[in-house]
C-alpha cells in the first residue's frame, strides 16, 4: 500500500516575531543605504563643505562645486546604486540556481565573458559608446554562462565542477582581453580603467540607458523567489511541488545574463560584490530566497558605494578605481569562506 507522504513546503515556515525582525532589518538596511548615498555625494577626492554641497544639489550655487556634485558625483552615485543592486541579485540568484554557495558572476566567467565581449567591440569594431557594446557585453554573458554550465557537466553539474569550469573560463578571456590591449596601443587608455570596474567615468546618459535592462532583470529575479525556494531543496522535491525546472532554470539565467550584462557595460567587471553580500544576508535571513533577494539588492550598492568612497579617500588626489577595493576586500573574505566551508565537511 502506497501512501502520499506530506507536501514540503517550497517557502520555509517561520514564526511572526522572526519576519518582523527581518522586516525591520530590512528598513534598518534602507537607512544604511541612504547614508551611503549621502556619503557618495559628499566626499571625494576634492574636499567640499556640506554647506557647498547641499547648495550644489539644489542648484543655487554655480562654478566648479556644483560641476563637481551634479555632473560627476550624482551620476556616480545614481550607476553605483543601480549596478550594486544589480550584482548583488545576480550572485544570490546564480548561488540558488547552482546550489553552490562560492558561486558569484566572477567565479562563473559571467562578468569575464561580457568584459571580453565589449573589450572586442571597442578595439576590434571601433564601438566607443554604451548603447552599441551593451549588446556585446549580454551576448558574451550569455555565452559564457552557457559555457560553464556546459563545461560542468550540463545536468550533472556539481558545485566545485561549476567553480573550476567558471575559473578556467575567467583565466583564459582575461588572458584574451591582456592580449587585446597590449596588441592594441589606442585601446589600452580607453580600456583600462573600465576593464578594472570603475565608476569614475558616470554619467546620467549611461544611467538611463542600462536601468531598463537591469530593471526587467531585477524584476525577473525577485519573481523567481518562490521557484528557487523549491529548487533548493532539490530536483526531485521541486519538480513534485510544481516547479517548472527548466523554465526556472532558463528564466534564471537569463535574469543573471541582464544584470550581469547591464552592470559590466556600464561600470566593467566588478568583483567579489555578487559573493559576499548574499553571504553576509543569509546569515541573518536564514535560506529563504524571498528575504535574501530584497537584502541582497540593498546592501549590495552599500557595499560598491561604501568601497567607491574608500578609494576616493584613499589615493588623495587621485583615486583606486572601485573595482580595486572591491577586490581587496573580497579576496581575504573568499579564502575565509572555502576555509570555514572545508573545516565544516568531514
Amino acid at each position: 500500500m502506497l501512501v502520499d507522504s506530506p507536501p514540503v513546503p517550497a517557502s520555509p515556515v517561520v514564526p511572526p516575531r522572526r519576519d518582523a525582525a527581518r522586516a525591520a532589518g530590512l528598513l534598518a538596511s534602507v537607512a544604511v543605504l541612504a547614508l551611503a548615498v549621502v556619503a557618495s555625494i559628499a566626499l571625494g577626492a576634492k574636499q567640499i563643505p556640506l554647506g557647498d554641497v547641499w547648495h550644489g544639489l539644489l542648484g543655487d550655487s554655480g562654478g566648479d562645486t556644483a560641476t563637481v556634485i551634479r555632473e560627476l558625483r550624482v551620476p556616480r552615485t545614481a550607476l553605483g546604486l543601480i549596478v550594486g543592486a544589480a550584482l548583488g541579485l545576480a550572485g544570490a540568484v546564480l548561488q540558488a540556481l547552482t546550489r553552490n554557495p562560492l558561486a558569484d558572476p566572477t567565479l562563473l566567467g559571467i562578468n569575464a565573458g561580457a568584459a571580453a565581449a565589449v573589450v572586442t567591440a571597442i578595439s576590434l569594431l571601433g564601438i566607443t559608446s554604451l548603447t552599441g557594446y551593451v549588446w556585446f557585453a549580454f551576448a558574451g554573458a550569455a555565452a559564457v554562462a552557457v559555457l560553464v554550465y556546459v563545461l560542468g557537466g550540463h545536468r550533472s553539474a556539481t558545485p566545485v565542477r561549476l567553480t573550476l569550469a567558471g575559473t578556467a573560463v575567467t583565466a583564459a578571456l582575461y588572458g584574451y582581453i591582456q592580449a587585446v590591449q597590449l596588441l592594441d596601443t589606442a585601446a589600452l587608455d580607453r580600456m583600462r580603467f573600465w576593464t578594472v570596474g570603475s565608476l569614475a567615468s558616470a554619467r546620467m546618459d549611461t544611467f538611463w540607458q542600462v536601468l531598463p535592462f537591469l530593471a526587467v532583470g531585477t524584476l525577473l529575479a525577485l519573481g523567481l523567489a518562490r521557484p528557487l525556494n523549491a529548487l533548493a531543496l532539490g530536483d526531485d522535491t521541486a519538480r513534485a511541488l510544481g516547479t517548472n525546472l527548466p523554465r526556472t532554470r532558463a528564466l534564471a539565467m537569463l535574469a543573471a545574463t541582464l544584470l550581469c550584462g547591464g552592470a559590466v557595460a556600464a561600470c566593467g567587471p566588478i568583483v567579489f560584490v555578487g559573493l559576499m553580500v548574499p553571504h553576509l544576508v543569509r546569515g541573518f535571513t536564514g535560506p529563504d530566497l524571498r528575504w535574501i533577494l530584497p537584502y541582497a539588492a540593498v546592501l549590495a550598492p552599500v557595499l560598491l558605494l561604501t568601497a567607491d568612497v574608500v578609494g576616493r579617500l584613499a589615493a588623495r588626489p587621485g583615486e583606486l578605481q572601485v573595482g580595486v577595493v572591491t577586490a581587496l576586500i573580497g579576496g581575504p573574505v573568499f579564502i575565509h569562506l572555502v576555509r570555514r566551508r572545508r573545516m565544516s565537511q568531514p
